[in-house]
This record gives C-alpha cells, sequence and structure tokens, in this order.
C-alpha cells in the first residue's frame, strides 16, 4: 500500500467514527504512523484528503452507473443495473461512502461545487431512467421523491451492510433490485437481461475489515 492510500484509510476511518469536524490532521498522522510534516507531503491537509476521498468515489460510481447503462436502452434493465452497481459500491466500499455520502457539507469553495457538481451528475443517470420508465412502463406519481427514495434505500447500505452476514454481496443485489422494481412497478427483469453485471473494485481508500 502506498503511504498516500495509508494516510486515506487512516483518514476514512476517522471521519466515519468521529467525523470530519471532530478529527485533527494530528490524529490522521498518528493512525497511519507518520508525523504531521511527512503527512503534508502526500496531503496538502484534512480538506484536501476529504475532498481526494470523496472525488475518488464518485468518479467510481460515476463510473459504474454509466457502465450499468450501456448494454441496454430499456429502462427496466438499466434500473436494475444501476441499482445492481450503487449497491455493489456502498458494500464493497462502506466506509468511504459514508463519508462521502455524510461530508459534503464539510467542504468549502471550489471544492464543494466540484463534489456536488459530481454528485448531480450521478444522480442524473437515476433521474433520466426513472422519467423514460415513466413514459413507458413504470407507474411513478412523482419523480423527484422515487428518485431519492431508490438513491437513499441503495446509500444506507454502507450505514449496516458487513461481509460474513446472511447476504452475499450478490444476495443483497438481487434483494434491493427487486425493491427498486417494485417501488417502480417495473415489470420483472430476468437474470439473462442484466448479467455479465458492474464489476466494483475496492477503493485505496477503504480501510480494512479488521484494522
Amino acid at each position: 500500500m502506498s503511504s498516500l492510500g495509508r494516510i486515506q484509510r487512516t483518514a476514512v476511518r476517522l471521519f466515519a467514527d468521529h467525523g470530519f469536524a471532530a478529527t485533527g490532521i494530528r490524529e490522521i498522522s498518528r493512525g497511519a504512523g507518520l508525523n504531521s510534516a511527512t503527512l503534508y507531503h502526500y496531503a496538502g491537509g484534512k480538506e484536501e484528503l476529504l475532498v481526494t476521498v470523496m472525488r475518488d468515489c464518485l468518479h467510481e460510481i460515476l463510473r459504474a452507473g454509466r457502465e450499468a447503462l450501456a448494454p441496454t436502452e430499456d429502462p427496466a434493465v438499466q434500473l436494475v443495473r444501476l441499482v445492481r452497481a450503487h449497491v455493489a459500491v456502498e458494500a464493497i466500499n462502506p466506509l468511504t461512502a459514508k463519508v462521502t455520502d455524510r461530508e459534503v457539507h464539510s467542504l468549502t469553495g471550489d471544492n464543494h461545487t466540484e463534489i456536488l457538481a459530481i454528485r448531480h451528475e450521478y444522480e442524473g443517470l437515476f433521474r433520466d431512467v426513472l422519467r423514460r420508465g415513466a413514459k413507458q412502463q413504470f407507474h411513478i406519481t412523482d419523480l423527484s421523491i422515487t428518485r431519492l427514495a431508490v438513491m437513499e434505500m441503495c446509500n444506507g447500505v454502507a450505514n449496516w451492510y458487513r461481509p460474513g452476514g446472511r447476504l452475499t454481496v450478490a444476495g443483497l443485489q438481487d434483494r434491493f433490485a427487486e425493491l427498486a422494481c417494485r417501488m417502480v412497478g417495473s415489470r420483472p427483469v430476468d437474470r439473462t437481461e442484466y448479467e455479465p453485471g458492474v464489476v466494483v473494485p475496492r477503493l485505496e481508500s477503504e480501510p480494512e475489515e479488521d484494522a
């Protein structure tokens, strides 16, 4: 693991456990086994660490979302593939995803503007699928609320899912895709229509399970 990766993992764990505002740069450097001067060699400060982690996470979920939509124009299949990709990112990178979702308000200036823009672009993938689906087959009374409900359902995975439990990531994806389809009144989607799915990696910023 690179020194920057070690710093990011330490920062993500501390941000997730205590919040960005309550975490000091000395705690991060101590947890990464470095002194503060060395840490500043790799990262310009606490906010730079945060925005780098969030940028990488959002770029990954945006990549996964675009890849999920690419093979088909059918909104029902696209929704299933999009939900499955989102759930995978949250389940495989729970602490990074949690920090990315919770700490936008901690960013300032251009950092805040940049992250909001990437997040808005990703939200647009869901918005477009639901809008097209509503015109063709979905039963939706409020597009904005439906989008928020589906996305928040997926975001919540990072708060409670842990490997080794009752469901594998694949099993979790199945349940959430089914729930999303029921929420919008979609037709059933057969497995042959959405496989192979999107491969989601573990981000360098994601701490080890037993760390």
